[in-house]
């Protein structure tokens, strides 16, 4: 396997070499997706290129602050009128993960994978993936730092947001050192802290406390008080006008209950598909856990889907999450 540093030259050179690139993250983006792809698109400004930045689906609310964060296209009310040779995936753990703006991907397309998932499974002409990374973000600072550059406030936003979101405000256990490091230095290129803290971890939309009141009213323990879960079904999310970016969070509910090993919330899409986000305190791998469902993400943190109804998929699942245990 080649080092990750040949694998950043690698990139940049791809990044030099060619032109008018297509940037896509995974579907229902979360603030490492929505930074990761916003960094591509400022880098390729900078080298002058031409890009167009991409998602199946529109991107949070809350990450409206980003640097053009507004030129992210939601594939859903205006699709692209043609294909792309040159794509560039960010945030994806595998190729199914960019959804439907995969339509736009030409069927020879170059692709860089860049990624930081343990569940990445090397997809595209150029894998630029480091399994021990806090975030997609540390690797794109990573990768910014092979080039000739000039740092603002705006890229080191944008940077700093997918360190905060996925190291949960620098408490899990993935805050590094070197999470630390690049932190404080994009915070000497004028991030601010504590405001993206509040914006991004403390502030609640009324539809996401709404949300969040149906699902812990049917908060459930094992006999063991090992593993909790709480579902939400489309007509909470009706009856609350809520959105699925008012979902983040609430499965950290469940788990933060003292003695619980796994927390669980499934998300019911229809009749006969569940989606279930997985949170686990350590001893079990639940990236394990949702490739078994065809899912995937990291060892504390994954999801995955079920096509089968909610009863059914809650049940599965326990048995799985209990012999695991």
């Amino acid at each position: 396997m080649q080092s990750y540093e040949h694998s950043l030259r690698q990139t940049r050179q791809f990044l030099l070499d060619h032109d008018d690139y297509l940037v896509v993250s995974h579907v229902q983006p979360d603030g490492d997706a929505v930074s990761s792809t916003l960094a591509v698109g400022w880098l390729l400004s900078c080298l002058g290129k031409k890009y167009m930045m991409l998602n199946e689906g529109p991107i949070p609310t809350r990450m409206k602050y980003l640097w053009r964060a507004e030129q992210i296209v939601d594939m859903s009310a205006n699709p692209p009128e043609r294909k792309f040779s040159h794509v560039i995936c960010v945030d994806c753990a595998d190729f199914q993960r960019v959804g439907q703006t995969q339509r736009y991907f030409e069927p020879n397309a170059s692709i860089v994978n860049i990624d930081h998932h343990p569940t990445n499974n090397g997809y595209g002409t150029v894998q630029l993936i480091k399994p021990d990374a806090a975030a997609t973000a540390e690797i794109l600072f990573d990768l910014l730092k092979e080039f000739d550059i000039t740092w603002d406030a705006d890229i080191a936003t944008a940077i700093y947001t997918g360190l905060l979101t996925d190291t949960g405000g620098f408490r899990y256990s993935n805050t590094s050192p070197k999470v630390m490091e690049v932190s404080s230095e994009l915070l000497s290129h004028g991030v601010n802290g504590p405001e993206l803290a509040e914006t991004l971890l403390e502030e609640m939309s009324l539809a996401q406390v709404k949300v969040l009141s149906k699902a812990l009213n049917r908060l459930e323990l094992s006999p063991k008080g090992d593993i909790a879960w709480v579902y939400v079904t489309p007509q909470d999310m009706i009856d609350c006008g809520a959105a699925n970016e008012d979902l983040e969070g609430i499965v950290n509910y469940p788990r933060n209950i003292q003695g619980v090993e796994v927390g669980m919330l499934f998300k019911v899409i229809h009749d006969q598909a569940v989606k279930v986000s997985f949170r686990s305190a350590g001893k079990v791998d639940v990236a394990a856990l949702a490739q078994a469902f065809g899912g995937g993400g990291h060892t504390r943190a994954a999801g995955a889907r079920l096509d089968m109804p909610l009863e059914e998929a809650v049940s599965l699942v326990l048995k799985e999450v209990n012999r695991l245990l």
